[in-house]
C-alpha cells in the first residue's frame, strides 16, 4: 500500500503557493467561475467499451474478448492493430467536433488509457491513441471547444470495470506501489505534453472512477494520488512556475460531504471535483417510475455544493434502464429484464434501448424531461458532461441521437419544461 503522506514535489508546490503566489498569475483556460460546463464524453473512442461499439467485439468471434486488454491479447496483433486504426479513424472525426460545437456545447471529455503512454513488458496493449488525441486538439481549436483529457484506466485497474481497459473481479491498482508509480508517471507525461495548451485543454482529470467502496485501503491511495497529481499537473515546468491547468479529481463514489475540507482554496488553486450520476446500475433504481427518476434528478442539485469545491457532473445519461447491449459487460444481461445475475424482471427491454425508431412518443417525451431535469440540477454547480456523444446500438445514451430525434434541444439552454424541478 502507498502511505498517505506528502511527496517532496508536493511540499515544494505548497511552499511556492504560500510564499510566492503573487509572482505568478493563474488564469483558467475556461471561466469555470462564471460560465457553465456543457459537454459530452467521447466514450468508446480511445478506450474501447463493448456496449458503445458492440460490433467491434462481436466480429472477433471470440467470447474471451471482453475489454480492450483482451481485444489486444486474444487476436493476431496485426489484425487487431488494423481494426483499431479503422475504429480510431472513423468513430470520431472532425465532423463530430463541428456538430458538437453547433449544438451549443463547450467541452468534450476524452477518455484515454495509461497504455497510450506506457506499455510494460508482457502487456498486450496496442498503441496509437495519442496521435488521435492531437487530432482532437486541432479540431477543438478550430471549433472553439475545450478538452478535458481524462485518464480512464491505470495499471491493475482502479475499479475492475471494462472501461478501465481491463475487467477484473477486483482492482489491484491500489495494492501495488509500482502501479501507482506508473500512473503518476503517466499523469506527469500528460501534464508536460499539454502544459502550454490550457486555452484548449483547460483541465486534466487525474483518474476516472477509482473504486472507493473498497474502503480505506483504496481511499488512502486515492487521496495521495490526488495530492501528487496536483503537483504534477499544476507544476509541470520543474520549478516554481505554475500551469493554468485545472486538476479534476473523482469523488471515487463518495458523497460530496466526504470531500469537504479536502484540497481547499486558496491553498490549493484550480481543483474541481467530478461526480458521476446514473440511475440504472441498481436493482431498485431500474424499478423506478418516470416521475421518480425525474424527481431524483432534481433533488441532486443542492448536494453538489456540499464538498466546497467546484463540482462537475462529468458523466450522466437520460437512460432509465440498463437495457443497452453489453452495458453491464459483454455477454452480461440487464437488470431491467431480469437477465443480469441476481436481478428480478421489471419488464421487457423492447422500446427502451436500441435505435430511436423503436422508441414511443411517450418515451421520447420522458427522455426530454429527464434530460432537462438533470441539466437544470447539475447547472446549480459548474455544469455537466453527458455520457456519451454516440453509441452504436443505444440511442437513449447518445447525445447525437437525442439531437436528431428531438429529446435533446439544438440549443442546450432551450427548455420545453422550464419548471420541471419546481
Amino acid at each position: 500500500m502507498v502511505p498517505l503522506n506528502l511527496s517532496p514535489l508536493l511540499l515544494v508546490s505548497l511552499f511556492i503557493l504560500s510564499a510566492a503566489r503573487s509572482a505568478f498569475s493563474y488564469t483558467c483556460g475556461f471561466p469555470y467561475d462564471s460560465q457553465k460546463i456543457r459537454g459530452v464524453n467521447l466514450g468508446g473512442w480511445l478506450v474501447l467499451e463493448p456496449w458503445i461499439t458492440p460490433t467491434l467485439f462481436d466480429v472477433t468471434g471470440d467470447s474471451r474478448i471482453i475489454d480492450e486488454y483482451t481485444y489486444c491479447q486474444y487476436q493476431d496483433k496485426t489484425k487487431a492493430a488494423a481494426a483499431l486504426k479503422v475504429h480510431w479513424d472513423t468513430w470520431i472525426t472532425e465532423q463530430d467536433f463541428k456538430d458538437i460545437a453547433a449544438a451549443g456545447l463547450n467541452h468534450v471529455r476524452i477518455p484515454i488509457g495509461y497504455w497510450a503512454f506506457d506499455v510494460a513488458s508482457g502487456e498486450p496493449w496496442i498503441q496509437g491513441q495519442v496521435a488521435y488525441l492531437y487530432k482532437a486538439i486541432a479540431w477543438a481549436q478550430k471549433y472553439n471547444l475545450k478538452i478535458i483529457v481524462d485518464l480512464h484506466g491505470v495499471p491493475g485497474s482502479q475499479n475492475g470495470f471494462d472501461n478501465s481497459g481491463q475487467k477484473m473481479n477486483s482492482p489491484t491498482w491500489h495494492l501495488n506501489a509500482t502501479n501507482v508509480q506508473r500512473s503518476n508517471a503517466v499523469i506527469t507525461k500528460i501534464a508536460s505534453q499539454f502544459k502550454d495548451m490550457s486555452g484548449v485543454i483547460p483541465a486534466i482529470a487525474a483518474l476516472n472512477e477509482p473504486a472507493g467502496w473498497y474502503g480505506t485501503a483504496m481511499m488512502n491511495v486515492v487521496k495521495q494520488f490526488w495530492h501528487d497529481s496536483y503537483g504534477n499537473i499544476r507544476y509541470p515546468y520543474g520549478g516554481d512556475r505554475t500551469s493554468n491547468t485545472v486538476v479534476i479529481i473523482s469523488d471515487a463514489f463518495q458523497p460530496a460531504s466526504y470531500w469537504r475540507g479536502f484540497m481547499p482554496a486558496p491553498r490549493w488553486d484550480g481543483v474541481m471535483l467530478d461526480t458521476h450520476i446514473y440511475q440504472v446500475f441498481d436493482n431498485s433504481l431500474v424499478r423506478w417510475s418516470e416521475d421518480q427518476h425525474i424527481k431524483a434528478a432534481c433533488s441532486r442539485g443542492p448536494g453538489l455544493q456540499e464538498s466546497g469545491l467546484w463540482t462537475v457532473v462529468g458523466e450522466w445519461s437520460p437512460a432509465r434502464t440498463d437495457c443497452a447491449k453489453y452495458l453491464n459487460g459483454r455477454g452480461v444481461g440487464a437488470r431491467y429484464d431480469g437477465t443480469y445475475p441476481g436481478s428480478s424482471r421489471v419488464g421487457s427491454c423492447a422500446g427502451f434501448s436500441g435505435k430511436a425508431v423503436t422508441f414511443s412518443d411517450s418515451y421520447k417525451t420522458f427522455l426530454r424531461k429527464f434530460w432537462e431535469a438533470q441539466t437544470k440540477a447539475y447547472e446549480t454547480e459548474r455544469g455537466w458532461i453527458q455520457w456519451c456523444w454516440k453509441a452504436e446500438q443505444a440511442d437513449e445514451w447518445s447525445y447525437q441521437a437525442g439531437l436528431k430525434n428531438g429529446w435533446i434541444p439544438q440549443n442546450p439552454t432551450n427548455r420545453l419544461y422550464p419548471n420541471i424541478c419546481n
